[in-house]
């Protein structure tokens, strides 16, 4: 099979916003404890935090990390996390049926992101907490001093502010599973009326309202619509989340999950403009994809099927080849929205359907999926472009006849990268044309792909599956063919030539 792919500069979409390369840490399973803190450990600092999953997640190329929730937000008592460990509360999380001890919270968190080098992205909790509750953190985080809650954060041994920029208003308010769930118009009053309050405390703060826990919610694009007219004046982003379940429909539509992915972030950036329009402002929100990522989620148990537990394991998922080929194309769909879509959080970073996974007291390994967001996290630099594809299709059940070949491009100082899947079974020779890029040299072509595409990685065999980087040869004409092994990931880079 053969498909073709074209470039252009003057096909410029926007620039990529480092933000979109976030991810989340909830007080889930095993995320937090023996995750990225776990006292005792053979690699753990001073302060608990695992130094082997530190050094991870700073390959990993992490810029933002959304905390600490989650469904766990809408039950937490932020108090309960800070101050002396010992007089810490042991609570009930509502959300997962287990027993949280507290011992790491808000400014423990705020020290492993210092070393992580990540920016924080905090929840407060619109469940069972309100307005006052939020502004106060705010205070605590934000303001230097000479406040109640900011001299409790110099009394906790916390002089300076953690300075925080960016706030979620709240938590999948729509989904009945969430603690303290509720309609668009309750929810929307509230998250204006608390942002209102945030922003009083500190005016520089960006604000995250809840958008659709998934597309597929009986209530999608109406809520959207509803917290949007109540809310606008007050959020600069409106959340979307998606998961992407292989067990829940036919592979070849499993292997095209970035369709889906595009079709939802174009109806949510449609209805906050049309409520822009109606309600006759200037200013556009944009978008953020705070949870997002593969999950085997038809095998996961419930909360209430379960009894009470101490660091219970849950959704410890195992990631395929094919997974990594999937994370990949939904990192190009992002990048194909970046103009509207910048900010973005795969969940979870830890054990909980994540890249890094642990065992406790043990090693530290990178899952498939590490590596498609690292390469991209590391070269998607400057100015998005779309590229322009023909290609053989194939049929899925969900979406009809999709392209096998999916790609975009990033431009930065002369340097090109294209970022490219194979979602086809058959290997597909892909001619290049970049023309319009005079000066370009071959470069580097880093390929995720494997025989088997049913293949993980584990503890005992933690590099079975890697990438394979190789030389490009030089372009001839500005023109190159490329072969792409079936159900695989590629990020293409060109360089410059060195002038004499």
């Amino acid at each position: 099979m053969t498909a073709r792919l074209t470039l252009d500069p003057a096909f410029a979409i926007g620039d990529v916003d480092p933000r979109l390369f976030g991810s989340f840490v909830e007080h889930m399973g095993r995320c937090v404890y023996t995750g990225i803190y776990e006292p005792g450990h053979p690699r753990a600092d001073a302060d608990g935090l695992r130094t082997d999953v530190l050094e991870l997640v700073r390959e990993l190329g992490v810029t933002l990390v959304r905390y600490p929730g989650g469904n766990f937000v809408s039950n937490y008592r932020w108090e309960d996390g800070v101050g002396p460990v010992g007089d810490r509360p042991r609570r009930l999380d509502l959300a997962w049926r287990a027993l949280e001890s507290n011992a790491f919270g808000l400014n423990e968190f705020m020290r492993w992101a210092e070393q992580a080098g990540v920016a924080p992205m905090m929840a407060v909790n619109l469940g069972t907490r309100g307005i006052a509750e939020a502004a106060e953190l705010v205070e605590y985080c934000n303001v230097p001093e000479g406040t109640a809650a900011a001299d409790l954060r110099r009394k906790h041994g916390v002089g300076q502010p953690h300075d925080i920029r960016l706030w979620c208003l709240g938590n999948e308010m729509d989904g009945p599973w969430q603690i303290g769930s509720l309609t668009a118009r309750e929810y929307g009053r509230l998250a204006a009326r608390a942002g209102h309050a945030m922003r009083r405390v500190d005016p520089s703060i960006e604000l995250v309202a809840c958008g659709s826990s998934n597309a597929d919610m009986p209530t999608f694009a109406a809520w959207e619509a509803t917290v949007l007219e109540e809310a606008y004046d007050q959020v600069d982003y409106l959340s979307l989340h998606h998961y992407f379940d292989p067990g829940t429909q036919d592979e070849a539509s499993f292997r095209a999950s970035a369709v889906r992915l595009d079709g939802f972030v174009d109806d949510v950036l449609a209805t906050a403009d049309h409520v822009r329009a109606k309600l006759r402002r200037r200013k556009r929100i944009n978008l953020a994809l705070d949870e997002w990522n593969v999950w085997y989620q038809s095998r996961f148990t419930e909360p209430e099927d379960r009894g009470i537990e101490e660091l219970p394991p849950l959704i410890e998922d195992d990631y395929t080849v094919t997974d990594a080929m999937v994370v990949g194309n939904l990192l190009i769909s992002m990048l194909r929205h970046a103009d509207r879509l910048t900010v973005g959080c795969q969940a979870q970073l830890v054990n909980v359907i994540a890249p890094i996974r642990t065992e406790p007291g043990g090693a530290a390994w990178r899952q498939t999926i590490f590596h498609p967001f690292a390469h991209t996290a590391r070269l998607a630099r400057g100015t998005v472009l779309r590229a322009a594809v023909t290609a053989p299709t194939m049929a899925t059940g969900a979406f009809g006849d999709v392209p096998v070949l999916d790609a975009v491009a990033t431009c930065d100082a002369g340097e090109l990268t294209i970022f490219a899947v194979n979602r086809g079974t058959e290997e597909l020779a892909v001619e290049l044309d970049l023309r319009a890029f005079p000066g370009l040299r071959g470069g580097e072509r880093i390929e995720l792909a494997g025989a088997d595409p049913g293949i993980v990685n584990s503890a005992a065999a933690p590099d079975r599956v890697c990438p394979r980087t190789e030389k490009m040869p030089a372009l001839d004409g500005g023109r190159a063919t490329v072969l792409l092994p079936a159900v695989s990931w590629h990020a293409l880079r060109f360089t410059p030539e060195e002038k004499p």
